[in-house]
């Protein structure tokens, strides 16, 4: 297989256009956030479909699932199970809203500092759930695109939770 290479002003370059997006959109979620009340995030966004309370907690476990990828322990495991496993008519005991909101803070913040730590071409190597073999033919599985994944991921929910200013 041929090797790319891409040089490191590309990288550099590659790398900010994903971190900025990615600070782009948590920030318009955060925006979003800050204009719901705690009732709002209790209803469902839809009828049928999730209640903003299981988006928060569901963005809140994704963003966490991110800092092992990247070679980092999780700071809200606890947040997998009901916000990732189990659908949100499955769950009859979530934590308050308040909580969400602070875990939310905390998840955010913590991978911000770790993203910002790490360097241009530390970027394109691979994440911890593929393996040397696989990514010698898929280069593109490296550490970058887990971030451009979550950004696409969180801009759909951030989208379904706009509904919620209505109610």
């Amino acid at each position: 297989m041929t090797t790319l290479h891409i040089t490191q002003q590309k990288q550099q370059v590659f790398t900010k256009m994903v971190l900025d997006a990615w600070a782009s959109k948590l920030s318009q979620f955060d925006k979003l956030l800050s204009e719901l009340s705690d009732e709002q995030l209790l209803k469902e966004v839809a009828p049928g479909r999730n209640r903003g309370i299981y988006l928060l907690g569901h963005l809140t476990a994704l963003a966490d699932s991110v800092f092992p990828l990247l070679g980092y322990e999780k700071l809200a495991p606890h947040l997998l199970e009901p916000f990732v496993h189990l659908p949100d008519q499955k769950n009859g005991d979530l934590p308050p809203v308040s909580e969400l909101r602070q875990e939310w803070t905390k998840v955010k913040t913590a991978l911000a500092e770790k993203m910002a730590a790490i360097p241009a071409d530390e970027w394109f190597q691979k994440h911890t759930s593929i393996s040397a073999e696989d990514f010698e033919y898929e280069p593109h599985r490296n550490k970058l695109n887990v971030v451009l994944s979550r950004v696409g991921h969180v801009d759909y929910h951030l989208g379904q939770l706009q509904f919620l200013k209505t109610k």
